[in-house]
């Protein structure tokens, strides 16, 4: 049973908050554990906000969120002949393809949604209908749920400022890892310290002069040379905009270098290894997010990590959703006609050419594509002849390499 727990604010939406629609709001206790993300070990609060401070968060949420919500999610039916087709006429088709609602695209819905999945656990949306049809998918702020003495989930949030309930019937929700517990939660210890780690980076900058050296002088100064003195150098020198600005010395005034201390060494160690720790609790390969200290950019090794993002990381994530696509949108009546959804991973190769080439070979060798097939997915028309299915080396219509003409009988 999920369980959340938000206190409902109030005030109209603005921009940022509708580009935001699933993830805005303040922060709740996970739907498993309860775990309260306010705390960590390293002393500081860990929230979406403070989560999403750390580039490589950041970038990880985006890589996920983005790349799901980039792929062509397809309303698919079985036609009288047996075979699948993409079904534009659907009512669906037009709501998780095309336009959610007429607020956002469906990019910007799915977006949304899965940076909800990926730091809260959850998405949820309410369902529009009018004449008992679903016409429209609206995303809900961070709702609060609970179980009502008949066994309905009774879910209640506040949208343009006023509080607002639908029955589990009326909701759209797909959970994450675990039926609901969210990164955050689970990962509130990596989050924390690696906020620790960044905060204490910037007010060294902040502060300015680390000790990069020493000024010695002769004899012991007075406090009214030491003074002006001190002042001097923390006006010229303190903050980074002033690193490497050359100093004058006289007097007998020397400088002695210091190399990098072991405690900053350490803190550098920290903050890349933060990195590696955030990427393997979201299941991105470092050199995704733009981490390739310990791999080459380039190369077969990171093409097999790209590929296995895909299989293992990718995969339960778009399986979740439409897995409860089927349960929640789709009616009995669809599903006894064989209507399914499914994300199109083709989308993934349009910026691989290579790729997409290679793909179409082996369809065109084998006999499982056709040549008007492949225009299609490029966006170009058919051709006279494209719609036969033909074979591997020979390139022979398929009826001919199955049943080979029998040869003619000696004279």
């Amino acid at each position: 049973m999920e369980r959340l727990s938000r206190q409902p604010g109030g005030g109209g939406l603005n921009l940022l908050q509708k580009a935001l629609w699933f993830v805005t709001g303040r922060p709740k206790l996970s739907t498993v554990e309860h775990w309260p993300r306010d705390n960590s070990y390293a002393g500081v609060a860990v929230s979406e906000t403070s989560v999403l401070a750390l580039s490589a968060a950041w970038a990880c949420v985006n890589l996920l969120a983005g790349t799901i919500a980039s792929l062509p999610l397809m309303v698919y039916r079985v036609d009288r002949s047996g075979n699948r087709v993409a079904d534009k006429e659907h009512p669906l088709y037009r709501i998780l393809h095309d336009s959610p609602n007429a607020d956002q695209t469906a990019m910007e819905f799915w977006e949304g949604g899965n940076t909800a999945i990926e730091l809260r656990g959850a998405m949820h949306a309410h369902k529009e209908t009018m004449g008992g049809r679903l016409v429209a998918l609206t995303p809900m702020n961070d709702p609060t749920c609970r179980r009502t003495e008949t066994g309905r989930l009774l879910y209640r949030w506040v949208e343009n400022g006023e509080a607002r309930e639908a029955y589990e019937e009326d909701v759209f929700r797909v959970r994450g890892f675990l039926g609901g517990m969210s990164t955050i939660s689970a990962g509130r210890q990596v989050f924390g310290l690696a906020t620790a780690v960044n905060t204490a980076s910037q007010t060294t900058f902040a502060n300015g002069m680390r000790p990069s050296g020493v000024l010695t002088v002769p004899g012991v100064l007075k406090p009214d040379q030491r003074e002006p003195l001190e002042k001097a150098l923390g006006d010229k020198f303190i903050g980074s905009v002033n690193a490497g600005r050359p100093m004058l010395l006289e007097a007998g005034v020397t400088w002695q270098q210091l190399t990098i201390n072991p405690e900053d060494a350490q803190m550098l160690e920290s903050r890349a290894f933060s990195v590696e720790e955030v990427a393997r609790l979201f299941g991105v390969p470092p050199h995704m997010i733009g981490h390739t200290e310990k791999s080459t950019s380039w190369g077969t090794g990171l093409e097999q990590q790209t590929l296995g993002f895909v299989q293992f990381t990718l995969r339960k994530r778009l399986k979740r959703i439409e897995q409860a696509i089927a349960k929640q949108l789709l009616t009995p009546a669809d599903r006894a006609a064989g209507v399914t959804v499914e994300f199109n991973l083709e989308g993934l190769l349009r910026g691989d050419s290579a790729g997409r080439a290679a793909f179409y070979q082996s369809g065109l060798q084998n006999g499982w594509t056709t040549i008007n097939e492949v225009r299609a997915l490029e966006g170009k028309p058919p051709v006279a002849g494209g719609d036969v299915p033909r074979m591997q080396m020979q390139n022979v219509p398929i009826t001919e390499a199955t049943n080979p003409v029998a040869p003619s009988p000696a004279p």
